[in-house]
């Protein structure tokens, strides 16, 4: 289990690297452009070589990308075309840099629910694959379930990957999206049923990262709002039950949790995880 976290690339994207050596990160996320607008930014062949470069030399890795905010495949069609453009760029310049894949959110049905909305998705998920690199995943984030978002279930999200039916779609877990949605996985139970529902709907082959967040809201509120680990209400216990889960047991884990001054992901949130592992490979 490689332990990482969401890092900035202000200054040029291979300067997330140093942020990542600078917190003890060993594996990372990040955006390859603004997530709060449709316009991209696609990283030069210079910038791709850099990057590419100093993943091999600081053994950083796996490397994930992380998609805009605006996407939302249970849209208006104008909104679903932008879409559709906003993935292409984002799986190219995956591609680019050596990544294994874009990370999303499916966004929200606008309250016509899920069926009414299952094959748009399906169909616009599969255009942004046939027009991008075979080369990296298209990996879709399950949600707290807040308003009409879409998959907070597992067995949505096993629709939608049975609808797609391709075999780069796969599924990046939020510890916090997951305990706001219903799984109560900060429990030994509640885990061990929560990954045996992920398994039968989804399959755990296409489980390919973890979002590690602890829970500023109580289980089953359906409300998105991350807290430092150990802080919230999954808390370290939690995450020591979680982590201990075979499921995860390869599976790299990325923080987005605020940090002590709000400024993201930091070396205390990395060395708490750090020391559940350590604790966890001397119990076995």
């Amino acid at each position: 289990m490689r332990l990482g976290a969401h890092v900035s690339t202000a200054g040029g994207p291979a300067k997330a690297f140093d942020k990542a050596v600078d917190i003890g990160a060993e594996t990372i996320q990040i955006f390859a452009s603004s997530p709060r607008a449709w316009k991209f930014k696609m990283p030069t062949e210079e910038q791709s070589l850099e990057f590419r470069e100093r993943g091999e030399s600081t053994g950083i890795g796996p490397v994930f990308l992380h998609g805009s905010y605006l996407v939302n495949v249970g849209g208006s069609p104008e909104i679903v075309e932008k879409s559709i453009d906003c993935l292409i760029n984002n799986l190219v310049a995956a591609s680019k840099l050596g990544a294994e894949g874009v990370i999303f959110h499916g966004g929200s049905h606008k309250g016509r629910g899920f069926d009414a909305v299952l094959d748009q998705a399906a169909t616009t998920l599969n255009e942004a694959l046939s027009r991008s690199p075979d080369d990296v995943s298209l990996i879709i984030e399950n949600s707290a379930g807040m308003g009409a978002h879409i998959g907070a279930s597992f067995v949505e999200l096993g629709r939608m990957v049975k609808a797609i039916d391709d075999k780069r779609v796969k599924i990046c877990l939020d510890t916090e999206h997951c305990f706001a949605a219903g799984y109560n996985i900060a429990d030994t139970e509640g885990v061990k049923a929560a990954m045996e529902e992920f398994d039968r709907e989804i399959g755990l082959d296409k489980l390919v990262a973890v979002h590690a967040n602890d829970a500023k809201v109580e289980h089953g509120s359906g409300i998105d709002r991350h807290e430092n680990i150990g802080e919230g209400y999954i808390g370290l216990d939690g995450f020591e039950v979680i982590m201990s889960h075979p499921a995860f047991q390869d599976v790299p884990f990325l923080l987005e949790v605020p940090g002590p001054d709000k400024k993201g992901p930091d070396r205390e949130n990395m060395d708490r995880l750090k020391a559940i592992r350590e604790k966890l490979s001397i119990s076995v």
